[in-house]
């Protein structure tokens, strides 16, 4: 068994109240500065907790984020404010692109160097700013991974910074954040974080010690996110999808997404498909084309979400596999990427795209060509 290296934040709060406890927690470590970078909707409902650390003494900088996913040019933006600033902590309050920006700024805010230098793996060798990350959706598991992923402008392509310094110093995860996510983006992002487990366990260098972890989120998220789609009130059901979320998280340093994600990439870049939606779209197509290469996982797959056992161990697959596109389907989730304003003589050209991504398709359980992303493409029409 090869050796593998889990990164995860050195303090990891998990539960209903967690937000109470990093609003403690703080309060008792007592930083001078402190830059939050929160999500918009989440201004209103956390205030009571803001309101006590500024009263506290500690200056406070609050950056509300508007925009959708992260780009290049936002990036440059917000970095002018936290250089201003120069907190000792910087707290991502958010999705993942929320989280992802924060992380980029903690590592950048000291740096004299172009972001463009680290985008890759492992070229980011430093961070001195504290990083806290507390998210409010359940999909992209940045919380507790090394990735931050932006939209470079010029070519439209999504860039990935990977580097043990993105994972934060502390991650509060309180599924009660997660109440008032709309039942949209509750789905598509929970059929994100239902990718990277899947994408983790069948990747062709899986490992066991995170197959387990992966296992169990497939399990977590496969069973319980219709029902906190269909009453976001279900703190059960949340915390369950937020659980398993944590655990796709954790996949992603030793282990990473694959083809999924390679190809959901352009449609983010070219025609600003939100991830997790272009995710959830591809994520059964993308399944369909690995079945074969690993049965016997895909089995575990079908089992660990419920789905009905066959008289075969590609019988059971398949039904998984089935059961898949029925949640995305009862999930409201199109089928078709006309619907996403995709257009069909753009599909070469989004294929050739994701061949690029290859740092992802090396790890895809098949090998896959540009004629096969091609197909997957045109099956979505």
């Amino acid at each position: 068994m090869r050796a593998i290296q889990l990164l995860q934040p050195s303090k990891l709060v998990f539960g209903s109240g967690s937000w109470e406890l990093f609003v403690e927690d703080t309060l008792q470590a007592a930083p001078k500065k402190v830059y939050l970078l929160i999500a918009e909707p989440l201004t209103k409902a956390l205030k009571p907790g803001i309101d006590r650390l500024k009263a506290s003494g500690i200056r406070l900088r609050l950056s509300v984020y508007e925009a959708g996913e992260p780009t290049f040019g936002l990036y440059q933006q917000y970095l002018r404010e936290v250089k201003s600033f120069q907190p000792q902590v910087i707290v991502g309050i958010g999705g993942g692109s929320v989280l992802d920006l924060a992380k980029i700024l903690a590592a950048m805010q000291d740096s004299t160097s172009e972001l463009s230098e680290f985008i890759g793996i492992n070229l980011l060798e430093s961070r001195k700013t504290a990083l806290i990350c507390i998210p409010t959706t359940a999909g992209t598991g940045s919380e507790v991974s090394p990735n931050a992923i932006l939209l470079d402008e010029e070519t439209m392509e999504k860039k990935g910074v990977i580097s043990p310094y993105l994972v934060p110093d502390a991650t509060y995860i309180d599924p009660d954040l997660t109440l008032g996510l709309p039942a949209k983006i509750t789905a598509e992002t929970g059929i994100d974080a239902l990718s990277h487990c899947i994408e983790a366990y069948t990747n062709k260098f899986s490992h066991p010690l995170i197959d387990d972890y992966a296992l169990r989120g497939i399990s977590l998220i496969g069973q319980n996110l219709l029902r906190a789609y269909t009453d976001g009130s279900d703190i059960e059901a949340r915390t369950a999808v937020a659980l398993g979320s944590m655990y796709g998280g954790l996949c992603l340093g030793p282990v990473n997404t694959a083809a999924v994600h390679a190809l959901s990439y352009p449609l983010g870049g070219k025609y600003h498909v939100p991830h997790g939606l272009a995710n959830a779209v591809l994520l059964p197509e993308v399944m369909a084309y690995n079945l074969s290469s690993d049965v016997s996982k895909h089995e575990q797959i079908a089992l660990a979400i419920g789905a009905k056992k066959g008289n075969s161990p590609e019988e059971t697959a398949k039904n998984g596999l089935e059961k898949i596109k029925e949640m995305v389907r009862l999930c409201n989730i199109p089928q078709d990427l006309s619907h996403l304003g995709v257009e069909k003589e753009d599909v070469t050209e989004l294929a050739t795209m994701a061949m690029r991504v290859s740092r992802l398709l090396k790890n895809n359980p098949k090998e896959m060509t540009l004629e096969d992303a091609e197909q997957i493409y045109y099956s979505l029409f």
